[in-house]
């Protein structure tokens, strides 16, 4: 894969120039020894090379080829958007993100892993950017290849990619807000080893959310996250007394007919990391939830 940038400074060395654009020192080490190419005005040049204004920098980045461990799965993808650079799917309910020791196999990395291999695509390994818990429903992002990645990883760990979801919870209402950011922190619960909880050393969990509408017991939100804590929208709102419905691992409602949490990611905002143009993507909510709102 190629990539180019024309030099915007006066001087200065190849290495910090790429540095700048992103390239990080491990794909400079896998350009360098896996069959990659650094060149300046077409012209094959090492690291320490300085580079000037208007230099045209080409890198040229070796096939991935693909994780062998990694089992094609056949399902069908509902594809919301794909470029040469990512893939955004629509996730469906029951299906987790990666593989496990609990789901080995017929994860949403399996079923692209098989879309990819019906592609025939050079870069065949499987990059998840945005995770989602097995029975949340929604947007789901995936890099094509490793610099993608990487990317859209520092976008992601500074706040430029947006993530936002829809959510129904119960419990007491009362305590919602129309507009409230809950800031509480959030580790492992030492009793599971899948469940989360409000503890004082945890890691910052930052949730914000807007009540969108009160039907009787049930609340429709709509909620930003600020940080990407595992099961954090959950884990806040179980805290706050409002857990979602159909949340059986923290106390959500299970009498309104619906067997899973009631959440769904419902928005994603970023640049594209190669052209940065503002993407926004948007999925209406799944009938489970519409219904049960209805």
């Amino acid at each position: 894969m190629r990539f180019s940038w024309t030099v915007d400074e006066e001087k200065t060395t190849l290495k910090r120039f790429l540095n700048n654009k992103g390239v990080s020192r491990r794909l400079l080490a896998k350009i360098k020894f896996q069959g990659g190419t650094l060149l300046v005005n077409k012209q094959v040049r090492n690291t320490k090379f300085e580079v000037k204004l208007d230099d045209v920098v080409t890198i040229i980045i070796p096939d991935e080829g693909e994780h062998e461990t990694m089992l094609p799965f056949e399902s069908k993808l509902d594809i919301v958007y794909e470029d040469e650079h990512l893939l955004i799917v629509n996730k469906p309910t029951e299906v987790a993100s990666i593989p496990s020791q609990y789901h080995k196999n017929g994860t949403m990395a399996n079923y692209v892993k098989y879309y990819y291999n019906q592609q025939q695509y050079v870069n065949r390994i499987i990059h998840v950017v945005t995770r989602l818990d097995r029975d949340t429903t929604g947007l789901m992002m995936f890099a094509k290849h490793g610099f993608a990645h990487a990317m859209m990883d520092k976008q992601l760990q500074s706040g430029e990619l947006k993530k936002y979801y829809h959510a129904l919870v119960g419990g007491d209402l009362s305590r919602l807000k129309k507009h409230e950011t809950i800031d509480l922190p959030i580790g492992r619960d030492e009793t599971s080893i899948i469940k989360r909880c409000i503890i004082e050393n945890g890691q910052r969990a930052v949730t914000e959310y807007k009540l969108v509408e009160i039907n009787r017991d049930i609340a429709h939100v709509a909620v930003q996250l600020h940080t990407g804590r595992t099961h954090q929208i959950r884990v806040h709102f179980s805290a706050i007394g409002c857990p979602l419905i159909g949340d059986e691992l923290y106390g959500g409602d299970l009498t309104k007919g619906l067997n899973r949490q009631a959440l769904h990611c419902q928005k994603l905002v970023f640049l594209h990391p190669f052209t940065r143009e503002e993407l926004t993507f948007e999925l209406p909510l799944p009938n489970d939830m519409e219904e049960l709102i209805e």
